[in-house]
């Protein structure tokens, strides 16, 4: 009859595909049992929204199967998400990884990708949540169907967020009268960002998704310098045009040393219900030319439908309320994409992008 040792040195010989060392090494096999020929382990992801977990989890029972005496075998595919111990001292406690996403500049899609973001991890079964820092233009409560939720503290002065669709979220539209500007300096913005860390009651966390106002101005700076973050997604549209300002937000995270886990093209070529032909409404090519010349991964691409404002519009996100489009299976990919690459450079150092931008 096999043993436990025999199955785990069966095991150590799969690799997880984008760390590349072999799964038993880095604790990802737990709970082993061997009951004559019955063999059953958990196998821990580092994330719930892993892309490759139907591959590796054939790759471990095939290389369980393998082994002389196994005539069955159980494994139990669950995920473990590694908290970014930088947080511990600048962030409360519960919230394991924090994720910026951003634009150079505004009319990209910036917070529907945000949002599709959120929704897609926690539809894979991540604790996520939603901090809409977009000062100037909060669109989240809409979004994300908490419009008109009125705030209230407790005797700590402490803020527990709406939640739904499975995401906590938080923004300053919470916080203004509908239609009223906001006319405020750094030293302003700086602290209502602070408050939003500190003064809510987020909870558990593996993943903070933050969508950030577009360019690089004030609360970017604010971002980045006061939350150590796991890494930062680019929304741009296709047309080459567009590489200009993505350049420009590429840049001010490689300065200030945030990991870029990748880009993200919105709005690209529009599928005809009618005749059933794909038209590429932006010239298209600018995400990936920018993926190809600076090494930055292209996380996926959008397809322009007008269900994504739609769905926006009514608070029912289309990767939840049209699970079938094309639209929904993009971003899904792109939300495993990007949980990927938390987890990759997590463990490794951050990547080093260098950019020149010109004036």
């Amino acid at each position: 009859m096999p043993t436990k040792d025999d199955i785990l040195k069966a095991l150590s010989s799969v690799q997880e595909p984008e760390l590349h060392q072999d799964i038993v090494s880095l604790g990802m096999v737990q709970n082993l049992a061997v009951c004559g020929g019955a063999v059953s382990f958990d196998y821990v992801l580092t994330t719930p929204s892993c892309p490759l977990k139907g591959m590796m989890e054939l790759e471990a029972t095939e290389a369980v199967k393998r082994v002389p005496g196994v005539t069955q075998v159980k494994v139990k595919m669950t995920a473990a998400v590694r908290k970014d111990p930088r947080l511990a001292s600048a962030l409360p406690a519960g919230i394991g990884n924090v994720v910026a996403v951003g634009s150079g500049k505004g009319g990209v899609g910036k917070s529907t990708v945000a949002c599709n973001l959120a929704v897609s991890l926690a539809a894979d079964g991540a604790k996520v949540g939603l901090l809409d820092a977009d000062i100037y233009g909060p669109n989240q409560p809409q979004m994300m169907g908490v419009a008109g939720w009125q705030p209230s503290a407790d005797a700590d002065n402490k803020i527990t967020p709406p939640s739904n669709h499975g995401v906590k979220v938080m923004s300053m539209g919470f916080l203004m009268e509908p239609d009223s500007p906001v006319i405020w300096r750094g030293p302003m913005l700086h602290g209502a960002i602070g408050q939003f860390f500190r003064d809510v009651l987020w909870g558990e966390l593996d993943y903070l998704v933050i969508d950030m106002p577009p360019g690089t101005g004030d609360v970017q700076l604010t971002l980045c310098q006061s939350v150590p973050l796991a890494g930062a997604v680019i929304v741009t549209t296709p047309q080459s045009i567009a590489l200009s300002d993505v350049r420009k937000a590429a840049a001010m995270f490689a300065k200030l040393n945030v990991p870029m886990l990748g880009v993200v093209e919105n709005m690209g070529a529009f599928h005809c219900p009618h005749c059933g032909k794909d038209s590429e409404i932006f010239a298209g090519g600018g995400a990936k030319t920018l993926a190809d010349k600076y090494g930055i991964p292209l996380l996926g691409a959008v397809p322009l439908d007008p269900g994504v404002c739609q769905t926006g519009e009514t608070g029912r996100p289309i990767s939840l309320s049209q699970p079938e489009s094309a639209p929904a299976k993009a971003f899904r990919a792109i939300a495993r994409q990007a949980a990927a690459r938390v987890s990759v450079l997590g463990r490794k150092k951050p990547l080093e992008i260098k950019l020149t931008v010109t004036k």
